[in-house]
């Protein structure tokens, strides 16, 4: 093993080789890199790491190339303080890495903030993503739903960002709040996430931002949102945990509306479906990739509509 990889990392549940891309001194990705076969490309939120996807990529390397990278700031990636943390900064930092290992005809994975910063790709790399797979995620302002606009109002405000840097609020308040089933946080896999982020200038620093993006980068949001035609035709997936709290069902209609083509599964799960039905996840995934010839009912699971 690395002697890059801290001792923090459970070993066990993320055995996978840990490999790191230096994208500018002082900007090192650090990224995993499994299987072979058509690529998946793994995109993840906030406040997490590529640790969030070790189910997946455990089930479906043996099928395919599984790529999952931690943004700048997150995981075991590099924390430069020469970096805004906003969503169009990791979105453009992603484009990099996709072009710098040379990836194509991707099948692109994103959960939560993974939408507004890997869903760009396919505007701006048209031919590098072929599939699409989306887990409670979006890619749009949230001017219009005064529930979202009045949590990104206290947790993008001053108190805010007291909270995310004394209290690590994202993990010890908000994260436990959207499982379905807490008990499938457990102190192992919690220990994970909450590692990264131990110190105070870290969760302000890093994980605030995104918090402030929520309302702060709703020009950002619209701009992609004028493009979503252009996702219209390419095969998609959704997976929604119908039980998140923070992302409600209006959510994953607007989804359904924009993308009237792509199969949706619901599954009675919360914010996070791949840590709290990952075989469920896995499934759905694979029956989506690898349809059996003249089957067209496994590429929509049951439970889906």
């Amino acid at each position: 093993m690395s002697s890059s990889i801290p001792a923090w990392v459970d070993r066990d549940a993320f055995p996978f080789r840990s490999r790191f891309l230096e994208m500018a001194p002082g900007r090192r990705l650090h990224y995993v890199d499994e299987g072979e076969g058509d690529t998946l490309l793994f995109v993840h939120g906030t406040p997490t790491w590529s640790f969030e996807w070790r189910h997946c990529i455990r089930a479906l390397s043996p099928t395919h190339r599984c790529v999952a990278v931690d943004h700048l700031g997150f995981g075991l990636s590099d924390r430069p303080y020469d970096f805004d943390y906003a969503p169009e900064s990791h979105a453009s930092v992603l484009r990099e890495f996709v072009d710098r290992l040379n990836l194509h005809d991707v099948t692109l994975v994103v959960h939560d903030y993974g939408g507004p910063i890997g869903l760009p790709l396919v505007l701006a790399r048209p031919t590098v993503v072929r599939r699409l797979v989306l887990l409670n995620t979006w890619m749009w302002s949230f001017a219009d739903d005064p529930g979202m606009v009045r949590r990104g109002k206290i947790a993008g405000g001053r108190v805010g960002r007291l909270l995310y840097r004394y209290a690590n609020f994202s993990l010890r308040v908000l994260m436990p709040s959207v499982y379905a089933d807490t008990q499938k946080l457990t102190a192992r896999i919690y220990h994970q996430y909450l590692t990264p982020f131990r110190d105070l200038d870290s969760r302000e620093r890093v994980l605030w931002p995104l918090a402030r993006a929520i309302l702060g980068s709703s020009a950002y949001y619209d701009s992609l949102w004028r493009e979503r035609d252009r996702l219209r035709d390419v095969p998609a997936l959704i997976i929604w945990g119908t039980k998140d709290s923070a992302f409600r069902p209006s959510l994953l209609e607007r989804w359904h509306q924009a993308l009237p083509h792509a199969a949706v599964v619901e599954l009675p799960v919360g914010h996070w479906p791949h840590e709290e039905a990952p075989d469920d996840v896995a499934r759905t995934m694979q029956s989506f990739l690898d349809p059996e010839p003249n089957d067209a009912s496994r590429a929509i699971p049951v439970g889906s509509r």
